[in-house]
């Protein structure tokens, strides 16, 4: 059995890109896990705003949303509470990304790209997320737990993906788990916005998983799909 760490710089955005990841994972057996660096309470939380919330009202409605979210999934949430707009790094929040990487052991990690011109949050949390890595590898790093090993690390699909220089190589087949992924969606009423919109890019992704898997695999006709980036090299003995 394997462990899925994801690291989210807000709490919706796991959701929306790596959800299916997360129900497959889980539906297997395997331990999946969702860090939240922040909960989005300022850049993500109109609604709340706009009803009159303040920000400690708007970071519960939003930790009370993603963990439901989560809870949908099988999967373990925590927040770190860093806060957003803007996401601003440090060694501090480094260090405790580094803690969870050696506590929950992954086997796979996914997070945001290195490049978003619509939210700095976003590739902030995809610096932390792999310097912690390297971090967490090192023998001589004071942080509980064993040195990490090198899990491979895929980046998921970006809002606005032509934007940001993401160019898919990994599509992901979550048919079997969209449901499950959409009630996930559905914990989010605050950015409701997001639901068919994200629904109708896992009805795109899957037409171009089908296409690229070859017509004899007898994929079926509404398949659904999520997209990746892998960051790393694959290491192999076998060509597939």
């Amino acid at each position: 059995m394997g462990s899925l760490l994801v690291i989210s710089a807000h709490a919706g955005d796991f959701v929306w890109r790596a959800a299916g990841a997360l129900a497959l994972a889980t539906s297997r057996g395997d331990r999946a896990k969702v860090l939240c660096l922040t909960y989005g309470e300022r850049g993500e939380s109109a609604k709340a705003w706009r009803a009159g919330k303040t920000l400690a009202q708007v970071k519960e409605i939003r930790r009370a949303e993603a963990a439901d979210a989560a809870a949908v999934l099988g999967a373990e949430i925590e927040f770190l509470d860093a806060g957003d707009y803007p996401l601003v790094e440090s060694p501090e929040l480094v260090d405790r990304i580094v803690r969870v990487y050696r506590e929950t052991e992954p086997s796979v990690v996914l997070t945001h790209p290195q490049a978003d011109p619509y939210n700095g949050d976003h590739p902030a949390a995809a610096r932390m997320a792999l310097q912690a890595r390297v971090l967490a590898q090192a023998v001589g790093y004071d942080a509980p737990g064993e040195p990490l090993g090198a899990p491979p690390v895929f980046f998921f699909e970006p809002h606005q993906p032509e934007q940001c220089d993401f160019k898919p190589d990994v599509l992901l087949d979550i048919t079997p788990v969209f449901e499950i992924k959409r009630k996930a969606m559905e914990c989010l009423p605050a950015q409701q916005h997001m639901w068919e919109y994200y629904t109708d890019l896992a009805k795109r992704r899957g037409v171009q998983l089908k296409r690229n898997a070859g017509p004899n695999l007898g994929l079926p006709h509404a398949t659904m799909g999520e997209a990746y980036v892998r960051f790393y090299p694959q290491v192999t003995d076998v060509l597939a």
